[in-house]
């Protein structure tokens, strides 16, 4: 893989932080600007962030701790390319942090109900849109909004920030199917339900759908993994230190 940053990645104002490297960076490996297994030079960002290397150094350090970088010893830092396993991890996490912010939520009473609700609404409204003309990168976007919103209704700052990685390696995974995906017609509907459940207060029926949700995510993705590995005759990854 290249080890070169690609033309044009971003441009900071002002004098960059490494959190706001760090937020950067991230959103360009999630939209596929960096590919899984490329490595990222901490030199060209420096150069092209026209500020030293130390804040572009914490900011890869911070990525590597979320999972989204790997840092392999005398060889440099890499972006993470997620194994079957690893998709299975992922969504088995999301799926217990979704569930506990799901019990969380409808234990909050109606009002906070009502207004993640109202959020979740404006999204799909959205989310309609993009599927209607394909725009996948928004629609893998709108796609973790509507459920990073739904843990943070529940208002708890420790899940919220467990997920926040949880998001960035789904949008990861998501944004691999951008041309395969089969069942983009059908992620509306899936989510509305989701919705409908949360506004009804249906406790046994949101946690089936959200097991459900993911359980039929990992096919997907798994799926496709599995095609694309056999097409390129190429076979996953061994996982190192």
């Amino acid at each position: 893989m290249s080890t070169t940053a690609p033309e044009g990645l971003f441009v900071l104002e002002g004098r960059p932080t490494a959190q706001l490297i760090a937020d950067q960076l991230r959103e360009q490996i999630v939209q596929g600007v960096f590919r899984p297994g490329q490595q990222i030079n901490e030199s060209v960002l420096s150069s092209q962030l026209r500020t030293s290397r130390g804040p572009v150094r914490e900011a890869l350090q911070r990525l590597a701790q979320e999972g989204i970088l790997v840092s392999h010893r005398n060889r440099g830092v890499f972006v993470l390319e997620l194994s079957t396993a690893d998709i299975k991890e992922i969504y088995a996490v999301r799926e217990a942090v979704e569930s506990t912010a799901a019990n969380t939520l409808l234990d909050a009473g109606q009002a906070q109900i009502n207004d993640t609700c109202q959020v979740l609404k404006g999204i799909l409204k959205d989310m309609a849109k993009q599927v209607a003309v394909s725009d996948w990168q928004a629609i893998a976007r709108l796609d973790m909004e509507f459920h990073t919103s739904f843990v943070a209704g529940a208002g708890n700052t420790r899940l919220i920030r467990i997920y926040k990685t949880l998001a960035a390696e789904s949008r990861m995974c998501m944004l691999n199917l951008e041309v395969s995906y089969p069942r983009a017609d059908v992620l509306v509907e899936e989510h509305q339900n989701l919705l409908d459940l949360l506004e009804t207060g249906d406790r046994k029926g949101l946690l089936k759908a959200i097991k459900q949700h993911m359980q039929k995510a990992v096919e997907d993705l798994t799926a496709q993994t599995q095609a694309n590995d056999s097409t390129t005759g190429e076979t996953p990854p061994a996982e190192v230190d």
